[in-house]
């Protein structure tokens, strides 16, 4: 089924016109030389396909299979499924289209899965920098401990980074997980849904090399403001993406099973901390001091420390508080044993 040694590149695009060049060149550069390009527009409005056309002959002349896979405007995951079935490569990466890779970023990774023919995934680290000054910046992930192999847990609670051009996963297993080639379709995720299945049966270990860049750019997708109400939705979409995922990976034990709803929880309660919504708080905290799994945090060091953030601002903590400190402590603590009676 899969041509070996070949490396698969499936790129979703939307209206990437002024930002895709950079990366078809960053491809076009790579040292590695069996590699096939499945570009796919998701349903652009600007000239993204034009500028992808007119890279035909490059590709023809670097001995680069090239297909521009045209298709309806919907997300990032609709559109990588609109390029899996085209997939004839041994290896699978899929970047962005915004982003770049190093000239042996392909190389370094086919080379370590040949010589560990253990693992069915490698990853490597990444660099970030500014879109129009080419400066280097501070990882918005984080990159600094990266020995752990068991990454399922480790990207789910944002402890390891998940920058997608980074991953390579063997093709043949990626399959075995989605044999119909087609990944959960959300409008938040398609990383969670490319990598957390496969990283829940494989362990990837980490080659200590910066071999992607990743641009920030104001404008895109994952960095663009949102109103409380699109932000509440893409929580909602992703607690059910996670659902998705739980059921594919068979995660059916109760500390995992809670784990999960803690993850939840966790995140409901950072969003209504941000909002200043004092019910939200105190219901989150409450639903996450009754599950079996709460990790190491303290539900009351949670809920005092939401508290004090919905209150740092207003006239009671910057006039009166530091007149009547040690009253207030006690009244603090007084709340503190009506809490513990109430969770």
């Amino acid at each position: 089924m899969f041509v070996k040694g070949r490396v698969s590149i499936v790129m979703p695009v939307y209206n990437g016109e002024q930002y895709l060049l950079p990366m078809l060149d960053s491809v076009l550069s790579q040292t590695y030389k069996e590699m096939e390009m499945i570009l796919v527009d998701d349903g652009s409005t600007d000239g993204t396909v034009q500028a992808a056309e007119s890279y035909q002959d490059r590709f023809a002349a670097r001995g680069y299979k090239y297909r521009i896979v045209c298709a309806e405007h919907k997300c990032a995951a609709a559109a990588i499924n609109e390029g899996l079935p085209f997939v004839t490569g041994e290896y699978l990466i899929w970047p962005d289209a915004d982003d770049r890779l190093e000239k042996d970023s392909v190389e370094k990774r086919v080379e370590f899965l040949k010589k560990h023919s253990e693992y069915q995934c490698v990853r490597t680290l990444a660099y970030y920098y500014e879109e129009n000054s080419e400066k280097y910046v501070r990882a918005d992930e984080n990159m600094e401990d990266y020995s752990n192999e068991e990454l399922f847990w480790d990207i789910l609670e944002n402890r390891t980074y998940v920058c997608c051009g980074c991953y390579m996963l063997r093709t043949e297993p990626f399959f075995q997980i989605y044999p119909e080639r087609r990944i959960p379709e959300y409008h938040v995720g398609q990383n969670f849904q490319m990598l957390l299945p496969f990283l829940y049966r494989h362990r990837c270990p980490t080659i200590p090399k910066k071999l992607y860049g990743v641009c920030v750019r104001q404008g895109s997708h994952s960095r663009m403001r949102l109103t409380q109400e699109e932000e509440e939705e893409r929580y909602r979409e992703y607690e059910d993406l996670i659902d998705e995922i739980a059921d594919l990976c068979g995660i059916d034990d109760r500390t995992s099973r809670d784990r999960i709803a803690y993850w939840k929880l966790r995140r409901r309660y950072i969003l209504a901390v941000k909002y200043r919504c004092i019910c939200r708080i105190i219901s989150s905290c409450r639903q996450m001091r009754q599950l079996h799994w709460h990790g190491q945090i303290s539900i009351f060091r949670l809920l005092k420390d939401s508290v004090w953030i919905c209150l740092e601002n207003t006239w009671v903590i910057k006039y009166v508080y530091p007149v009547y400190r040690d009253s207030m402590d006690r009244f603090a603590n007084t709340i503190r044993r009506l809490f513990c009676d109430l969770f």
